[in-house]
């Protein structure tokens, strides 16, 4: 059976099974949920940096669904596509992902469903070198024991949102818990990303925060999906618009109207409070819930 191994474990995570549980707690109790959520969750955005940056992040909208949603069936997972170029979604369709917490089950009768409506097609080895899916792996296999995984790496194409609508019809038709989940990190902005397009400094890095990610952000919340591509393309300001564009369209199928931003940060602000140090460059980072 196919089995994909972790490519950046003891990198982005931790590699050992000991090492894994203790940093998931530790994300999972860094923030606090706000006390209302909504009775359903249908999807969420989070980052994929290594887990001391975006880790705290991307464990609010898996907390969340777990305090709603204590059993799901199935999480599909689009995630960015950082070395992919294809002109469609690649879905890795069939066997199981390995992570240092143990093995979890590819949802091949979804993947199925999903390649049959034209909007993506399979594709394993897209996925050989793509880190932003794996990074969300180990919690959904520590808070959900029995859950299975579609991994979709979704590049900023116009069958994007496509794409989501066509998965929520299905999760529409299923008699399955299934929860979507969109990867993507924000503006990189700095002279390592080459984009500085107001400068250097604390302002700059100011900018791409409140300015620049909010811009992404706020499309995300209103659900507005066809325009997130083009403000991506535009500003710079993520790295996964096409794995946003698809979940907010999934969002929107099943009836959501807005979305709640749970947290927004950014690497120069986590390094100043974790390590005491300033960087001139800075990745931003959002939680968003559905």
């Amino acid at each position: 059976m196919q089995t994909r191994a972790p490519i950046v474990a003891g990198q982005f995570y931790p590699a050992d099974r000991a090492g894994c549980l203790k940093e998931i707690e530790q994300c999972l109790a860094e923030k606090s949920l706000p006390e209302a959520l909504p009775e359903r969750i249908v999807a969420g955005i989070v980052p994929h940096a290594g887990w001391v940056f975006s880790g705290a992040l991307a464990a609010m909208i898996f907390s969340a669904v777990k305090q709603r949603h204590d059993t799901v069936d199935t999480f599909v997972l689009f995630g960015a596509a950082h070395g992919y170029f294809g002109t469609a979604a690649a879905v890795y369709d069939r066997g199981r992902w390995a992570t240092p917490l143990g093995q979890i089950q590819i949802d091949e009768q979804m993947a199925a469903a999903v390649l049959e409506t034209g909007t993506a097609v399979s594709g394993l080895s897209a996925h050989n070198t793509e880190h932003s899916i794996e990074v969300q792996v180990p919690f959904i296999q520590h808070l959900f024991a029995d859950a299975q995984i579609l991994p979709i790496i979704t590049p900023p194409v116009p069958k994007s949102a496509p794409l989501g609508r066509a998965v929520g019809q299905i999760i529409a038709e299923s008699e399955k818990r299934v929860i979507c989940i969109g990867s993507t990190d924000l503006t990189h902005y700095g002279p390592r990303y080459g984009f500085t397009p107001v400068g250097t400094g604390t302002d700059a890095l100011k900018w791409a925060s409140e300015i620049n990610d909010r811009q992404f952000i706020d499309l995300a919340l209103e659900l507005k999906a066809d325009q997130i591509l083009l403000n991506a393309a535009e500003n710079g300001n993520a790295c996964g618009p096409g794995a946003v564009a698809a979940t907010v369209a999934v969002a929107k199928k099943l009836g959501k109207e807005r979305g709640i931003l749970l947290s927004q940060t950014n690497s120069h602000e986590i390094m100043m409070e974790k390590m005491a140090t300033s960087s001139t460059d800075s990745v931003g980072y959002a939680a968003i819930l559905f």
